[in-house]
């Protein structure tokens, strides 16, 4: 398996994880879990890689998406690299987010 998938997801509480992840349909909810399990850095973290792995896919230079997410050039080739190596994670999530067309529902007070 592509970077060693077996040694990270080889694990019950890893594989729960990734289940829980999965089965979130609601947006809130997921929003809610995220919040709750992840700090506020993680979280625009993760939407930064996730910003510049699209970015990289529409042809944007490293410098350009270095910028424009103010993610470290390390990082960015990192992502790069893991998307023509790794295990098609960022495809499948581009492909959802492309779904949406970037639509974003409007924030509700909870």
């Amino acid at each position: 398996m592509k970077r060693d998938v077996k040694k990270i997801w080889g694990f019950r509480i890893t594989q729960q994880l990734a289940e829980v992840l999965a089965d979130i349909d609601d947006p809130a909810t997921m929003r809610n879990f995220l919040r709750d399990v992840m700090t506020e850095k993680e979280i625009i973290e993760i939407s930064k890689r996730l910003e510049a792995a699209s970015m990289l896919e529409q042809g944007i230079k490293y410098t350009e998406v270095s910028k424009k997410t103010k993610l470290s050039s390390r990082t960015v080739a990192r992502i790069s690299d893991w998307m023509q190596n790794g295990c098609s994670g960022y495809q499948a999530a581009l492909k959802t987010v492309n779904t949406h067309h970037g639509h974003i529902p409007p924030a509700r007070a909870e």
